[in-house]
């Protein structure tokens, strides 16, 4: 039983696994592009994340990409930490739940795409300028 089958809200685990699923069903080759990315899921981003962002009210983030992007890599850098996709499930599920217009299936995946986005350097414009283009 799923938990939206069971009336429960998904946990880390089952938004984990939503957002496993979503990476799965991009192209073979978009994965591979993508290289070694960890993903994580929290309830909510940290304080210091909030802070650092300007943002006060921590639903106002439903996903993020830590890291150097790949546009600004160089062989000749150090090795920095490795690159992170966050993704915040109680945004995300208060986001799906305001909105009522898409699964959570495909708002988990928006959101993961958006975020493996800013992993190859693209600007938050930029994505919505593709996201509208292929629609």
């Amino acid at each position: 039983m799923t938990p939206s089958s069971s009336g429960l809200a998904p946990s880390l685990d089952d938004m984990a696994a939503l957002a496993q699923a979503a990476f799965a069903r991009l192209p073979e080759a978009f994965r591979q592009m993508t290289g070694h990315v960890l993903f994580r899921v929290d309830d909510f981003p940290d304080e210091e994340t909030l802070a650092a962002l300007e943002i006060e009210d921590p639903f106002d983030l439903t996903g993020l990409y830590h890291g150097v992007d790949l546009a600004h890599r160089s062989v000749l850098d150090p090795e920095t930490h490795p690159s992170m996709v966050f993704l915040y499930r109680r945004p995300i599920l208060d986001e799906w739940a305001a909105r009522g217009d898409v699964t959570l299936e495909e708002l988990v995946s928006h959101v993961l795409i958006h975020e493996i986005g800013h992993h190859f350097g693209l600007s938050d414009d930029q994505i919505d300028a593709i996201e509208a283009a292929a629609d």
